[in-house]
């Protein structure tokens, strides 16, 4: 039997290299891969190896014949992805072409080891580190400024999506690399700054990600009781500069509606129970057990069918216990979307509960999530904290807690250029406008787009360009010892 590509994939085509026929797609050269929701197995070419399962970081890849429960329907999923590719004329190997191989990467020979310091110990700076950890004899000094590694992997990703975040165990080899030295504590910017690390190395990589939130720009945003999404995740993965939060029984009404704010109105709704055996930080999982009553209102700005979140979050939603998903029905284009063909996102909510909802009453009890689509924030009414959100068609639902879920936005980095309308570091393939030795990788790069995959292909992009950059002489002369920057490092690390 052949395998298929499940809810937690990546996207990182660590699957794609391995494939000895090459059924897995859409690969990184071709123009869809980055745009899809995951990779998808092509069934009538698979040849049931069990290569791409091992190579796999989140375990998402498993024979058909062994999906139980909703798992079970991404054996339609990933054949359903190949029925809009016509089949060839003559069905050769040439169906699934093999890339012509990526050429070696020449650097001198006579010549001192690259030094490269990665700021960022998420999957960029990793996926960074590994390239050059495995494929030049580079050393690398890993700096973060938090004193756990792991960034997003650590405390963005959802505590109970733990085969995605088992995607750090595969970076984990590189802390302990002989070649390797990792800095946690130390912040770049503050402690250290951009001219003392280039003094040390021969090259920077900044993978920092996108370390802002948008805002939505309507009256009352900034009244306690509306936050950020990112402020939410950060509480409830256990990170240290989270801040508290005192959940409100009753409605909470969440703007947005990628995957972030699914995850969010997610574990908001969960039965604490449920989340035992996660990786949720013990503090929420105590606020999140203090009240049996929680309704979770989603505003989607558009319909079902160009909602932001993937298909496979919605499954994931639409099939775990303890609460029940609800769209309001309050527009009949919600309706006449779900007629789509199955495999969309519109047809997805085929089976889901609609209800007609009366905003003036209170919630029902228990738990639940709903949907409303072509719904957008207009207000915050308050004086001392949120107590309604108005939406565009003028209905007010009361609520104490509103979250912002409208996507990410990067800050500026000392002593680099920074655009303040992309919201990130001016470059070309990775290298740092005006700045000889600097590189970008991650959203920092290019803006706060691609799960965590999509920095698999995006780093190999910026180490190909410093390397580039490292064969014609380009690079700044380093003057400092790894020792020397050490000892600084050190005596300025975060107290």
């Amino acid at each position: 039997m052949p395998y298929a590509i499940t809810q937690s994939c990546c996207s990182d085509a660590s699957c794609v290299s391995v494939c000895p026929v090459n059924c897995i797609h859409p690969t990184p050269q071709e123009r869809a891969f980055g745009s899809t929701d995951m990779l998808y197995v092509d069934p009538d070419t698979c040849i049931s190896c069990g290569a791409c399962a091992d190579a796999c970081p989140a375990d998402a890849i498993h024979p058909i014949e062994t999906l139980t429960g909703h798992l079970q329907q991404y054996a339609a999923i990933n054949a359903a992805y190949f029925d809009d590719i016509p089949a060839p004329a003559d069905p050769s190997p040439n169906f699934h072409p093999w890339e012509p191989p990526a050429p070696k990467r020449p650097l001198p020979s006579a010549r001192i080891p690259l030094r490269v310091a990665i700021v960022g110990t998420g999957p960029a700076g990793m996926y960074a580190a590994e390239d050059l950890l495995l494929h030049t004899d580079a050393e690398v000094t890993l700096i973060d400024r938090l004193p756990q590694a792991g960034g997003l992997l650590r405390y963005g990703v959802a505590p109970d999506h733990l085969a995605t975040r088992r995607i750090a165990d595969r970076f984990t080899r590189f802390h302990d690399h002989p070649r390797t030295r990792t800095m946690l504590g130390v912040d770049v910017g503050s402690a250290i700054t951009h001219d003392e690390l280039l003094a040390h190395h021969n090259a920077v990589i900044y993978a920092v990600g996108s370390a802002d939130d948008r805002r939505l720009g309507i009256p009352g945003e900034d009244l306690p009781g509306s936050i950020a999404a990112r402020e939410l995740v950060r509480w409830y993965n256990g990170h240290p500069e989270s801040a508290t939060f005192d959940l409100p029984a009753g409605r909470v009404v969440i703007a947005g509606s990628g995957n972030v704010a699914l995850d969010v109105a997610r574990i908001l709704a969960s039965d604490p129970a449920a989340l035992q055996n996660t990786e949720i930080s013990q503090r929420a999982l105590s606020a999140l057990a203090e009240h049996t009553n929680r309704e979770i209102v989603i505003l989607a700005r558009r319909g079902p069918a160009e909602a932001s979140y993937s298909i496979p979050e919605l499954l994931e939603l639409k099939h775990l216990p303890g609460f029940e998903l609800v769209v309001d029905d309050h527009d009949p284009r919600i309706r006449a979307a779900i007629t789509e063909p199955a495999g969309t996102k519109a047809a997805a909510l085929r089976d889901a509960a609609f209800e007609t909802i009366d905003w003036a009453s209170i919630p029902k009890p228990g738990r639940r999530i709903v949907l409303r689509f072509y719904a957008s924030a207009a207000e915050l009414i308050g004086d001392d904290r949120v107590r309604a959100v108005r939406i565009t068609e003028g209905v007010e639902l009361g609520t104490e807690l509103f979250i912002r879920s409208v996507g990410y936005r990067g800050t500026a980095i000392p002593g680099l250029p920074f655009d303040e309308d992309t919201a990130v570091v001016p470059n070309e393939a990775g290298r740092v406008t005006d700045r000889p030795g600097t590189y970008v990788v991650g959203w920092i790069k290019r803006g706060p787009s691609g799960g965590i995959g999509a920095n698999r292909t995006c780093a190999k992009e910026t180490v190909d360009a410093l390397l580039a950059d490292a064969t014609a002489g380009r690079l700044p002369a380093r003057g400092g010892s790894l020792r020397t920057f050490a000892r600084l490092a050190k005596r300025r690390r975060n107290k």
